[in-house]
């Protein structure tokens, strides 16, 4: 298992935070609550092993963040 610490920016409360995604599986779609204001966060991530690049996508389910 890899882990990769990523700051991002919460869609509710826009707090930043930091988060760890594994990366030894493939591209994965999750809920997590936000450490600050507890509301649910949708992150997808995509994974290209070519090119050693992780994007993550983060919303509220109404908007999306890149």
């Amino acid at each position: 298992m890899k882990l990769i610490n990523k700051s991002i920016s919460c869609p509710h409360c826009g707090h930043n935070q930091h988060i760890e995604i594994d990366t030894s599986g493939n591209d994965q779609e999750y809920y997590q609550d936000c450490k600050i204001c507890c509301n649910p966060i949708h992150f997808r991530t995509q994974l290209d092993r070519v090119h050693q690049k992780l994007t993550v996508f983060v919303d509220s389910d109404d908007e999306q963040y890149y």
